[in-house]
């Protein structure tokens, strides 16, 4: 893409969150409340530190499928992990090929102490697609 847009850019500020030993069940809850499509987990209430993500993939394919009840299983089961992380200093590029190398659609976004301070999205991406394509017009007529 070539622009100096950064992940801090475009990232989600407002991160929903579940602690460790909520339900498969109240995640879902959360996601219909909120509107979004994944959770990110965390080890406690204070939610800085995240552990792992939910996606409705996840309680589709791995709950659901497969006969388990989301109100009796614990979201440390059912939550991706090791969970990928990126940094706000992180170009666009960089992020989203790191979504794509790893076939995943989202990337929590965390600081130098590794605390949680957003997520980006294959959606925030999208967004700002016109303006990288603006930039790519720009430079080109340049070169």
């Amino acid at each position: 893409m070539g622009s100096d847009l950064r992940v801090g850019d475009i990232m989600t500020k407002k991160v929903i969150v579940i602690p460790f030993g909520k339900t498969a069940i109240d995640v879902a809850k959360l996601m219909k409340k909120n509107g979004i499509g994944s959770v990110i987990v965390v080890q406690d209430k204070a939610g800085k530190h995240a552990k792992g993500i939910i996606t409705e993939r996840d309680i589709v394919c791995n709950l659901l499928a497969r006969g388990k009840d989301p109100s009796g299983v614990p979201v440390e089961e059912v939550m991706s992990k090791p969970l990928r992380v990126v940094r706000p200093e992180t170009t666009i590029e960089d992020a989203a090929k790191a979504m794509r190398e790893n076939k995943i659609k989202r990337l929590p976004v965390v600081n130098d102490d590794n605390e949680l301070i957003g997520v980006l999205s294959e959606g925030d991406i999208m967004k700002i697609f016109p303006v990288v394509v603006d930039l790519i017009e720009e430079r080109a007529a340049m070169g």
